[in-house]
């Protein structure tokens, strides 16, 4: 087997017990046809990490537009989020953006990052507590799509979710996720970035960049099956594919088989024809209109709407009443 194409992490990464919720994915996913693997695997260490890396790209507007966004207007956001709110941060990956809220809401009693890959989250969260020793930091290791156990101090609470991670469920997931954070944060609000429809090159540039990280960041999915799952998978037989759809407005991500080949893990074989994909990632873009119907649909009130200057990119507040 082939290791040419698998990521060295910069740092130190703890090796990973095996993840169930992987594995079901994986042989349900790879069952299917066509097949299908749910991005939110991307996100162990080395893919935190990889897409760490992505963030820092020429071609990825998507984190310095929305960073300029909630700077230039940080002092508005902290106003509408209040001095008494519990913040919790879905997907929080390396605590970047939410420095910028913290900084602004110097009174916030507490912050809750919530993210799926526990050992990223222990790391970055670590460095934080550092950098706000007055704020009590209480980290939340889970599937934010998932029922949760979070902590509570009493307070009114306020959701973070930046970097239009909202696109990657389609419209009805959408909805249904941000049905159970209307109810969840009652009382309180969403702060939520959301990535807008934009020139087509833009967005297949974001997706393919030309260092090839989107495509090491893709194909993590895989390595992590061999490293996990004892899996034997090859990955130069497979090549990252991003393509834009217009119609659905959505970046569509795939890992597109280069030849007839047998894949085994875990006691199952999985038989890829030349040419076959699977499927890994949805990144849906929307209208500000599109996205205040939708928060609405989920119970929201949408209030305040911030868009950069070249309308790439949008950050939304919307209060649960």
């Amino acid at each position: 087997m082939s290791t040419a194409g698998i990521y060295q992490p910069r740092g130190e990464i703890a090796p990973r017990v095996k993840d169930d919720g992987f594995r079901r994915c994986l042989i349900e996913g790879l069952s299917q046809s066509p097949k299908i693997l749910q991005c939110k695997y991307f996100y162990d260490a080395i893919g935190s990490d990889l897409f760490d890396r992505i963030c820092e790209l020429p071609e990825y507007y998507q984190t310095r537009t929305e960073l300029k966004i909630l700077r230039d207007h940080a002092n508005e956001i902290a106003t509408l989020i209040g001095d008494d709110a519990e913040l919790i941060e879905f997907g929080a990956g390396a605590l970047k953006k939410v420095r910028v809220i913290l900084d602004a809401a110097q009174r916030l009693p507490a912050y809750v990052p919530v993210d799926i890959s526990g050992d990223y989250l222990r790391a970055v969260t670590c460095a934080l507590e550092l950098d706000y020793p007055d704020l009590m930091i209480d980290p939340v290791v889970g599937d934010f799509t998932q029922p949760l156990k979070l902590p509570s101090i009493g307070a009114r609470r306020v959701g973070f979710f930046p970097g239009s991670t909202i696109g990657n469920f389609r419209r009805e997931a959408a909805v249904q996720l941000m049905t159970g954070w209307a109810e969840m944060l009652r009382g309180g609000g969403l702060l939520i970035g959301v990535d807008l429809v934009k020139d087509p090159a833009l967005l297949h540039a974001a997706y393919n960049d030309a260092a090839g990280v989107t495509a090491a960041f893709n194909k993590n999915l895989l390595a992590r099956a061999n490293r996990e799952l004892g899996a034997n998978f090859d990955l130069d037989a497979f090549a990252h594919y991003a393509c834009y759809n217009p119609i659905q407005q959505r970046i569509e991500m795939y890992l597109m088989s280069l030849e007839r080949q047998r894949v085994r893990m875990d006691g199952h074989t999985f038989a890829f024809e030349q040419g076959e994909a699977i499927y890994t990632e949805d990144s849906h873009k929307y209208t500000v209109r599109q996205f205040r119907q939708l928060a609405a649909e989920a119970g929201f009130t949408p209030r305040a709407v911030w868009v950069d200057e070249n309308s790439l990119f949008s950050v939304h507040w919307l209060e649960a009443p």
